[in-house]
């Protein structure tokens, strides 16, 4: 079996995976900020990360998966300023930040189960943490890699030479591009580490420290519980591409400025946004679709995986009312294909080299960069062989269905009532004889009471509408 070749966001360039330990791969998601539901932007970078998962899983590869709940420390500025998002969607529901975060948490874990995304092995809190991530920013401060402002502990950059190995910028473009005010900040890349509370109100969240009472900073979570999970080194970390130039180069020198073993992680890698016409999507004005809005349109959330498959991780995806309809036909055309396999009753003469030659064209597919488009169409190829038969076809579309996550073994599982499989029979030798206008009656008969009947050939197959 042909090893699985990633892109490296470090290395820029796609290199071949084995896991550090051999057969473990340790891997660590950063999860969401809980303040608001997840749009369907942010799950797409999710959907792709249980992709990563199942496809490890796949070519027989253990998986240790944590994934991070941030609910406290994420400020609405990169630099450091402004509102915690946690606070600020308090306010404005009019609930405790404990509520906020117990809410859109659970939301969160509805909305990846309807997608057919695994969960990981560990989900880990930010605030159950704080513990971890003080020890850490203690480390950071006997490094000497600390200094103290009035509002808080921040990061030295200027310590690190190679600070921006991820991003892979230089510093004129770092100071060209500088969005922030410096205030007390010795450097521009400089990041909290530890935020002193405001002297005239009490915040929902804060902890002691040996600096003051605040609360950490939004990047501190992801290093200290990485590696309290995951080890001092692992194996892979993903996020969006928008995590590269500042969060994820952050966790990197919190991470090997406290533990000295380099490189802290072994792969980057990062899925690319989801784009409407009007731009990235985000959690505010008419760009915040959530999977709900998809389900109130009648669409299947599974509609939306398959419409994530049709486009490589690393290349934008634009998303429209349209796109999505176009996903929902090709989805609908795999359940009537998987239907009429089902059916099928006459056995075939299976080659075992055919099925292999199936198999391998998928999993190369995949273990090219995760390469899902071209995976789709080995499925098609292989669905459509008739040198195979509908029970062998099927067995493959399930197989590859364990990284597809489309529920392949689930469709036909419902059971049709007796009345419908006796209208769809009747209709049958209608249109045998002929005799098209009683076929068309009996057909919207059956669509009324929540059935679609698919004509194939000499046959018939029935789903649910």
């Amino acid at each position: 079996m042909n090893k699985p070749v990633f892109f490296n966001t470090l290395g820029r360039k796609k290199e071949p995976f084995e896991p550090i330990d051999g057969k473990l791969a340790r891997f660590y998601s950063c999860g969401p900020t809980v303040y608001n539901y997840a749009h369907i932007g942010n799950l797409r970078a999710y959907i792709f990360s249980d992709i990563l998962k199942r496809s490890l899983i796949y070519n027989n590869i253990r998986v240790k998966h944590v994934m991070n709940i941030t609910d406290v420390g994420h400020l609405t500025s990169d630099a450091d300023e402004g509102e915690d998002k946690m606070e600020k969607g308090a306010q404005r529901e009019g609930k405790t930040v404990w509520e906020i975060a117990d809410h859109y948490t659970q939301s969160f874990k509805e909305d990846i189960a309807k997608l057919n995304i695994l969960e990981p092995d560990i989900w880990c809190k930010a605030t159950e943490h704080i513990e971890e991530q003080i020890a850490q920013v203690k480390k950071l401060e006997e490094n000497g890699l600390t200094y103290k402002t009035s509002d808080g502990i921040y990061f030295d950059t200027s310590k690190l030479d190679d600070y921006r190995k991820l991003s892979g910028q230089n510093t004129e473009d770092l100071k060209a591009g500088a969005r922030v005010e410096m205030g007390e900040k010795k450097n521009p890349t400089d990041f909290a580490l530890w935020k002193f509370s405001p002297k005239d109100h009490k915040r929902a969240m804060e902890w002691d420290s040996p600096w003051g009472v605040g609360f950490p900073g939004w990047h501190l979570e992801c290093s200290a519980m990485s590696i309290k999970y995951l080890g001092d080194q692992f194996d892979i970390h993903t996020g969006g591409i928008d995590h590269i130039q500042v969060h994820h180069s952050n966790e990197i020198a919190q991470a090997e400025g406290s533990t000295g073993k380099k490189p802290w992680v072994k792969f980057w890698m990062h899925g690319e946004f989801l784009v409407l016409d009007k731009g990235k999507m985000a959690k505010s004005g008419e760009n915040f679709i959530i999977l709900k809005t998809l389900e109130d349109k009648g669409f299947d959330p599974l509609v939306y995986r398959y419409m994530c498959l049709t486009a490589h991780y690393r290349q934008q995806l634009t998303f429209s009312w349209d796109a999505l309809e176009t996903a929902k036909n090709g989805f609908e055309r795999i359940k009537t294909k998987i239907l009429d396999l089902k059916q099928q009753k006459a056995p075939n003469a299976d080659s075992p080299a055919t099925m292999s030659k199936h198999e391998a064209t998928f999993l190369a597919a995949i273990n090219d960069d995760l390469n899902m488009p071209k995976a789709l169409a080995a499925l098609w190829d292989m669905l459509k062989d008739d040198s195979l038969s509908g029970e062998k076809r099927r067995m493959l579309a399930e197989r590859f269905d364990e990284i597809l996550g489309l529920s392949i073994k689930e469709i036909g599982t419902d059971s049709i009532p007796d009345e419908i499989l006796t209208l769809a029979d009747q209709r049958q030798i209608a249109r045998e004889n002929k005799d098209w206008a009683t076929s068309d009656s009996i057909r919207d008969d059956i669509k009324s009471k929540g059935y679609i009947v698919d004509d194939i050939k000499d046959r018939y197959t029935l789903r649910k509408a």
